[in-house]
């Protein structure tokens, strides 16, 4: 897995720094954030330098449940979901791809909790984002 490139603690990512390292995958970063604001409220982000893996990470909110995290990476960002069990029918139901389908059966973590990772590449990407913002909004 690509590495965050975010890492020097003194400086706090501005969206100018992220877009400067994204290039042309800000339109996919803005695409998903104007879906989030428009479709959902009393939405929050916030970035946070994490000591563990000595790097920024940017996460959306609502209230206090955290809808999704973002790595960003050289050239583009990597979305990451994070799904209870509860998730697994909606997943499993979706036109998420099999892949991340595939992903999320065999994903490693608690045994109440599994992550979905995408590392944004293209539209179909967004589209995978947004289809994984609705199921984390069905669960409650």
């Amino acid at each position: 897995m690509e590495p965050i490139v975010l890492q020097d603690k003194s400086i706090k990512p501005t969206d100018e720094t992220v877009f400067s390292i994204i290039g042309d995958k800000s339109i996919l970063w803005q695409e998903i954030m104007n879906y989030l604001y428009d479709h959902h409220t009393d939405i929050t982000e916030e970035w946070n330098f994490y000591n563990d893996g000595k790097a920024w990470l940017f996460r959306t909110l609502k209230k206090k449940k955290t809808i999704f995290w973002i790595g960003v990476l050289k050239d583009t960002f990597r979305i990451s979901f994070f799904l209870g069990n509860k998730a697994e029918p909606f997943i499993e139901q979706s036109d998420l791809s099999e892949k991340l389908k595939n992903d999320f059966r065999n994903a490693k973590g608690s045994k109440t909790v599994r992550s979905i990772s995408i590392t944004m590449s293209n539209q179909e990407d967004v589209i995978d984002v947004i289809r994984l913002i609705d199921i984390k909004f069905k669960l409650k």
